[in-house]
């Protein structure tokens, strides 16, 4: 689905380079959770993806072509859910009648469905709607188009409460095997339960790319009376005592993934060493 290997970018020939030599592999059938601190890249490795930005150097095929190329073909199974954007002075209904038809696998009903579970009119002007609800109708859009790859950049800014839940419930609902969906945030724990794969970028490189389960295979996430002791990884105080991060002993735990981020960016290189 998407192969990554020794890719290097910089904005410009002045600048030092964002990226160097970074490697990524993603398979379909699976929902990656891009993250990192401010200024990390994450927006921009997005737009290297799908071929808005290119690569000074490196390989990069999604979905079997070269992004930078944007064929037809390779547009039309891709869908991206920027932080930032604009929509016409439409109505719903007329955005999806001048747009579903460059996505062959739109799913009608189920747009329709998921305008329901968000509530938003389908006569709706799309200028009319708060940031919140054109963020609602844009994931709503995506989803329906059933492409392979949906990329959705801090799909959870703007999302009420209830919003975030339902919106965790679509994403969870709506996908297929064939699919692979990349949520870049720093939300995390909106999306935390959907997640089933971490991307951690620092200083250009990734420091963590693993599936749940091996994470969870390795680690425990507790809480505790007391952040130290011998086993103890990393720990932050919470209220009440801390939580802790210590090597798995009894099998699987499940995985915090806000703790592990800060683990990994924060923590020693004691924790690192054991993570990778």
């Amino acid at each position: 689905m998407i192969d990554i290997k020794q890719l290097n970018f910089a904005y410009s020939k002045k600048q030092q380079p964002l990226f160097q030599n970074l490697d990524c592999q993603l398979q379909p059938g699976s929902i990656a959770g891009l993250l990192g601190k401010n200024g990390a890249g994450k927006t921009t490795l997005l737009k290297i993806m799908i071929g808005l930005l290119f690569p000074t150097e490196g390989e990069l095929n999604v979905n079997g072509e070269n992004p930078r190329k944007r064929q037809p073909s390779f547009l039309e199974d891709l869908f991206f859910v920027s932080e930032e954007f604009q929509l016409p002075g439409i109505s719903i209904e007329k955005y999806v009648k001048a747009n579903a038809g460059f996505y062959p696998r739109f799913d009608e009903k189920l747009l329709h469905k998921l305008l329901v579970d968000f509530e938003l009119p389908e006569t709706r002007s799309l200028q009319k709607l708060s940031y919140g609800q054109k963020k609602k109708f844009l994931i709503s859009f995506a989803l329906s188009t059933k492409c392979r790859l949906l990329v959705l950049d801090e799909p959870t800014n703007g999302l009420d409460i209830p919003s975030k839940a339902i919106f965790r419930k679509v994403l969870a609902g709506s996908l297929d095997e064939e699919q692979l969906v990349i949520i870049s945030t720093h939300q995390v724990k909106d999306v935390e339960n959907l997640i089933d794969r971490v991307l951690m970028l620092e200083d250009g490189r990734f420091v963590m790319q693993k599936d749940l389960y091996e994470i969870s295979s390795k680690l425990n996430f507790s809480t505790s009376a007391s952040g130290e002791g011998e086993e103890v990884l990393y720990s932050e105080m919470v209220p009440g005592g801390y939580k802790v991060i210590t090597p798995q002993a009894n099998g699987d735990s499940q995985v915090d993934i806000e703790l592990l981020f800060n683990a990994v960016t924060q923590g020693s290189q004691k924790l690192k060493d054991y993570v990778n």
